[in-house]
């Protein structure tokens, strides 16, 4: 089902309920929750609650509704330095889809940031909102899961291994995640690792790369992951699947990294897609080092 859609309907409409846009409070997070559970969105109220740490949240409510009914559209924007921000958890409550409160709720979202360029991670019944508020296409991710994933070995190169991340590595890992997408994502990477598991590629001493996984929705979430090339990143994913290969499993990888056809051989199904899109400059990448997989589609 989707969260947003932007094509006219054929049939007369009620008139909008009066509504009011306003940031969302602690003693919302359950309205929102319900709010993302009527599309089947699999984000538990730990996770909300997580995104609301993360970023800023703003709903549109209908006062004169039943309090549990209220929230009838959310959006989360999450910024990173300051140059980018991330804008996800866009929701409009299916009987009120069309009516431009999408586009309201985009638009506030976009006001708040203080001019920095914007990335969404667009559904099908999205993006022609997006694109109408001048956002431009970079990348695909597919979205694998399942919970009978094969294992799988991975050769890395003579020297080099995967093993267990510990405090001493926490300052390479930010510089790894700035090099690998451009951004500052500094208290997003440090809340994950409170709640995560990570394992670093390494190499005489030397991190090369990582893989966090947490609880996330329906099991766990593989991500973010960040290599310095496709083997690399496979090595890292590969620990993480055959340490869970009995669990359900989620990661999201960017088309462009070459890894989904892996992913098809592995035991786990490509149930959706999102496009990747920005709005201003995109962020700017080192050459040497990559972000395979996100952390989820709203934080980017």
């Amino acid at each position: 089902m989707p969260a947003l859609s932007t094509h006219e309907p054929e049939t007369a409409r009620e008139p909008l309920p009066d509504l009011l846009l306003r940031p969302i409070a602690t003693d919302d997070l359950g309205h929102c929750h319900r709010l993302s559970l009527r599309f089947k969105w699999p984000h538990r109220l730990e996770d909300w609650n997580f995104l609301l740490q993360m970023g800023q949240g703003y709903l549109l409510e209908n006062t004169a509704s039943d309090a549990a009914l209220r929230t009838v559209g959310s959006v989360v924007c999450t910024t990173y330095g300051e140059h980018h921000a991330v804008i996800g958890m866009l929701l409009v409550q299916t009987e009120l889809q069309r009516r431009g409160l999408g586009r309201r709720l985009m638009q506030h979202a976009a006001s708040e940031v203080n001019g920095r360029s914007l990335i969404v991670n667009a559904t099908a019944a999205g993006m022609p909102l997006y694109k109408q508020l001048g956002f431009v296409q970079q990348d695909v991710l597919h979205q694998f899961q399942g919970s009978s994933a094969q294992p799988v070995l991975v050769s890395l190169p003579p020297g080099e291994r995967v093993r267990p991340m510990g405090k001493n590595d926490v300052h390479r890992l930010l510089e790894l995640d700035a090099q690998a997408t451009g951004m500052d994502r500094s208290k997003l990477l440090l809340a994950l690792l409170e709640i995560s598991e990570g394992v670093a590629l390494d190499r005489d001493g030397e991190m090369l790369g990582f893989a966090l996984v947490r609880r996330f929705g329906h099991g766990r979430v593989i991500g973010p992951v960040v290599a310095p090339d496709a083997e690399r990143a496979k090595g890292l994913i590969a620990h993480w699947i055959n340490t869970y290969s009995d669990s359900f499993i989620r990661i999201d990888v960017f088309e462009s990294s070459g890894l989904p056809a892996w992913f098809d051989k592995l035991g786990l199904t490509c149930v959706d897609h999102v496009t990747r899109m920005c709005k201003g400059e995109p962020p700017v990448h080192d050459a040497g080092m990559q972000l395979f997989s996100i952390v989820n589609q709203a934080l980017g």
